[in-house]
């Protein structure tokens, strides 16, 4: 009675997520495969998609058939790994976690509401006040987000990468710098860029190594933001953080509000997602979507399928 049965139109793969799945590395979303777990396979990868309701239950208030809403993953049977998934034609899902889509809100761009989230919570784990500087270590989706969540608070962000064609995703601004840390001594660059001091450090590619590297930039009481997969590599020796009273924040999952409060930079265009968007494959070509983000045989970044012609 309380269920929404939704037919997926879009699905937005999570790069770093999926893929770490596809390479044996994770047994969920935050428990690393050790040594004697099974592969975690089969599975119905994803968590995240857009499309039109088809059926609400008796019980559902607000949500009716032709609506378009975001679902996250949905549940399932059979014999799979998790009783849960993402890329379906068709999803079911309780009404408490079904977002309605607000007039204007592009069905495509909310497809990845989910991972946004992820961002908008990197962003919003610390106190900022206007001028404050962040750094965000990751040019990969949630980079962004976080990125685009601390310049939206006030802060002077500087987003840091390997990538050109991913940091030219970044829209530039008074508040924001890129830096291509490949090939320069980013320690030395990042000192340039913010005299200061750095008083926030998101990481998103799931490196504790690559915090520490840049701890001798950190203001007194600055905050560490760890958010990227460190499977089974994550140890920080908390004496390291004792020198500068740093703070660290582990943010993980999803939450009703912060949600509510993501959509809501979405539609108020705070927050940006269409840009970030690089390929749409109909689903029929799903495995050439995987191999790409896997190999990398050309740039890319947000990666889309699409659902239309699903009976």
């Amino acid at each position: 009675p309380e269920d929404v049965l939704m037919r997926t139109r879009f699905s937005w793969i999570s790069n770093g997520t999926e893929s770490s799945y596809l390479r044996g590395e994770r047994l969920d979303g935050d428990t690393p495969l050790s040594i004697g777990d099974p592969k975690p396979f089969p599975i119905v990868p994803g968590y995240q998609k857009t499309g039109i309701v088809e059926w609400v239950g008796e019980k559902v208030v607000g949500i009716k058939p032709g609506d378009w809403v975001f679902m996250p993953s949905t549940r399932i049977g059979g014999n799979f790994l998790h009783e849960h998934g993402g890329h379906v034609s068709h999803a079911v899902q309780s009404a408490d976690m079904v977002w309605k889509l607000p007039e204007g809100v592009s069905p495509v761009a909310s497809s990845g509401l989910l991972l946004t989230q992820v961002g908008y919570n990197c962003g919003m784990r610390a106190p900022i006040e206007d001028g404050d500087v962040a750094m965000v270590i990751g040019d990969g989706l949630v980079g962004h987000w976080a990125a685009q969540t601390l310049i939206h608070r006030g802060a002077k962000v500087i987003l840091v990468g390997k990538n050109d064609d991913r940091l030219a995703h970044f829209a530039p601004s008074s508040n924001s710098n890129t830096l291509n840390i490949r090939n320069l001594d980013s320690v030395e660059a990042i000192g340039e860029l913010a005299p200061q001091g750095i008083f926030v450090l998101v990481d998103t590619i799931g490196s504790v190594q690559a915090m520490e590297n840049y701890f001798q930039l950190l203001r007194k009481h600055a905050h560490l933001v760890s958010a990227g997969f460190c499977g089974t590599r994550g140890e920080i020796d908390i004496q390291l953080l004792r020198g500068k009273e740093l703070t660290l924040h582990a943010p993980a999952g999803m939450e009703k509000s912060r949600m509510d409060a993501t959509l809501k930079l979405l539609k108020d265009g705070e927050l940006e997602a269409e840009s970030l968007i690089t390929h749409r494959f109909p689903v029929r070509r799903a495995a050439e979507a995987y191999h790409l983000i896997l190999a990398r045989t050309e740039p890319v970044l947000g990666v889309i399928l699409e659902w239309k012609n699903i009976k």
